[in-house]
Order: structure tokens, then sequence, then C-alpha cells
């Protein structure tokens, strides 16, 4: 008796029954209007510019006007990587090295960004084994600074993903930030590598941030006392990225989870199931929008953002 009253208290603590949303979800576009690829045996070399689907769309990953397609589209947010170089900027890349998507070879964080300025970065990009080449020759010149970005969408939202594990980059990028006006700065979020997020995590602590280590340590330690409405430390101030498959197993999801992390100053993204390349697999089509709770309070990470904002709008 006292166990199923222990049941029953612990089931009405967590229920979203009585948490109804507000808004609609939350959009946050991998890339902006990015090219996608066949994700079937990836490994962390593979050159994924190399195996893309055929195009059904202009656009290159990680540049101005594909993030400007991405908002219009009806994204609220755009995620892009980040590089430091060797003139003190950080470029907008995805890729460790050129060699896969552009006509430059070598390590992306070695060179100076007026070099990287003069790269083709579509010239990489193939559907059919490198029988033709659809972008090549649009991409000259369009690898843009972070710098840029913002003065271009000064009033967007961004979510920065540092590409490595330097403390140093944490550093650099902290820096960065802190130099940014208030009202811009609230409007970035920052994941990557364990390390140097630390470092921003640390020294702005109100910025949402994110790393395999903080999403691990919040997730296990939410299981552990989430049922009572607790919320640990490293689930605060943060980005919580929930993989369809493992979302439903979070005390109170959808809605009241979304509300506690809110409360706590932490924006949550249900993407796709964890099969493939972790964070890129998103919800991009109509089977993936089946995985999202209806209604939902939290935020949808895709890959295609042409293909789920019209998607949504036709459910109203």
């Amino acid at each position: 008796m006292i166990g199923a009253l222990i049941a029953v208290a612990i089931w009405l603590n967590n229920t979203s029954l009585w948490s109804t949303p507000s808004a609609k979800p939350l959009l946050l576009a991998h890339r902006g209007l990015a090219q996608t690829y066949d994700s079937t045996g990836l490994t962390a070399t593979t050159c994924t510019a190399a195996r893309i689907h055929p195009p059904e769309h202009p656009y290159i990953e990680n540049t101005i006007p594909s993030m400007q397609a991405a908002f219009a589209a009806g994204a609220n947010i755009v995620e892009l990587d980040i590089h430091p170089t060797t003139d003190g900027q950080f470029a907008v890349f995805h890729d460790w090295t050129l060699d896969c998507r552009t006509d430059g070879r070598g390590v992306t964080r070695e060179q100076s960004m007026a070099d990287l300025k003069k790269l083709d970065v579509g010239y990489g990009y193939t559907s059919d084994g490198g029988d033709t080449f659809p972008f090549r020759g649009e991409g000259i010149g369009l690898m843009p600074t972070l710098d840029e970005v913002l003065a271009r969408f000064p009033d967007k939202r961004f979510l920065i993903h540092v590409k490595s594990n330097d403390p140093a980059e944490g550093e650099k990028l902290e820096k960065w930030l802190s130099a940014l006006p208030p009202n811009q700065l609230e409007k970035l979020m920052v994941y990557g590598g364990d390390r140097p997020v630390a470092v921003v995590r640390a020294r702005l602590p109100k910025i949402h941030t994110m790393s395999k280590a903080t999403l691990k340590s919040c997730v296990i330690r939410y299981g552990l006392i989430g049922w009572g409405g607790f919320v640990p430390a490293d689930c605060k101030h943060s980005l919580i990225l929930m993989p369809s498959d493992y979302a439903p197993w979070m005390w109170g999801w959808p809605n009241l989870f979304v509300t506690r992390m809110k409360r706590a100053g932490s924006d949550v993204f249900i993407i796709g199931p964890t099969e493939g390349e972790p964070f890129s697999k998103g919800i991009d089509s109509r089977e993936d929008l089946r995985n999202v709770p209806k209604p939902f309070s939290g935020g949808i990470w895709t890959n295609r953002i042409d293909r789920i904002a019209p998607l949504l709008a036709s459910e109203k």
C-alpha cells in the first residue's frame, strides 16, 4: 500500500498532463540550410561532401546565404562551426581540414583568414561519385568569419560549435564573447569539446553551454534525483540535446521536463535517435516528426529546416 502511494506521488510529480505549452517549438537549423548526406558507415575521416544526396536547394552549409535561407524558412536558431585562424579570427567552417569540401589543403586552423577567403567552399560536393560537382565555383570567398555572421544577423540566435578540445580555444572564445554587447551575448549558446566549453562555462556562467561531459552528467544525475523535481548543476544554464529514443525516459518528459529546464536557465532540443553521427541525426522528415511529442514546448534540431518548418505549420 505504501509503495503504491509512493508510486502515485512520483507519477503526479512528473506527469506532463497539466503542463500545456504556451508557444510552438523552437527550430534549430544545423549548419544553416545545408546539403544532407548518406550517414551509412560514417567514420571520423569520412568526407561527407563526397556523398551528398542529390541537391534540392543551392545552399552550402556554414555560409551567410545558407543562414539567411534557414532563418527565412523558419529557423529560430542556426548552429555553426568555428575554428581559430592564424590571424586572430574565427573561421566559420565545419571540417578540421580543408581537403574534403574545398580546393585547399591542410588543417583549417593553421591558415590565415585571408587565405581561407580565397577558397571555394563548394568545390568538393558531389552526389554521383565525382561525375559532377554541382557547387564547384559557387563557393569562392563564402567562408565567413564569426564577426561577419553576427554583423549580418545582429538580432538572431546562434549555437556556436567549438571544433576542438583545446582549452586555449575556450579562452579565446570567452574573450571574444565577453566583448559583445549584453543583448547580443544573450542570444548565443556554445557547445563542443569538454575542455574549451569548461572554460567558457566557468567564466561566463549565464551563457548556455554543453559538452559531452556536461550532458552525460546532467542526464545521469537527473535520472537519480529528477523524480523529486530537482535539477542538477550540470543541467543549469545549459543546452540539452535529447535523442528521441532516450527522451521518454527523462522524469517529466516531455513538457514538465522542458519547463523544469527552462526554470534552470536551459534550452532542451529533441534530436534524432542515437544511431549514426552524434548530434547530426536530426528531425528531418515527416516520419521523424512522429517522434516529437504533441504538443511540445522545447526545441527541434533539424538538418532540413526547409522540410520541417512547413510540416509543422501544416499541423496547425
